[in-house]
């Protein structure tokens, strides 16, 4: 049975984790992408192509869960996110709608995932 991993309830998101969180470029990237998709739409962490060992994305996304970005559903040999769009957008509106907008201005998905795992 699929578990969902723990993460803050809405109230519990801060802006200051969240910023620190988005300071990076392949985590920013990856809630970009997220947030570009459908709502509920689910994704594994190695479906984005970062160039990154499996290790590396384990920990950004565990990141990302923490500071209230994304849910995780554990599926036993697998992890899937999805954007907490509903709860980001009540907390911080307009959030997502620039980190897309900086997607696009970058090039896209494509190349933003390329560069994202260079520092």
């Amino acid at each position: 049975m699929p578990d969902l991993l723990p993460q803050p309830a809405r109230d519990e998101i801060d802006l200051s984790t969240v910023f620190s969180t988005l300071s990076d470029p392949l985590r920013r990237t990856a809630i970009a992408i997220l947030a570009t998709l459908p709502d509920g739409v689910e994704r594994n962490c190695v479906s984005f192509g970062f160039p990154v060992a499996k290790a590396s994305l384990t920990h950004h996304f565990k990141i990302l869960r923490e500071a209230g970005l994304i849910s995780q559903i554990d599926y036993g040999n697998r992890r899937a996110s999805s954007l907490r769009r509903e709860d980001i957008d009540a907390r911080f509106p307009g959030l997502l709608a620039m980190l897309v907008k900086e997607l696009e201005q970058d090039g896209g998905a494509e190349k933003a995932v390329t560069s994202a795992g260079k520092r």
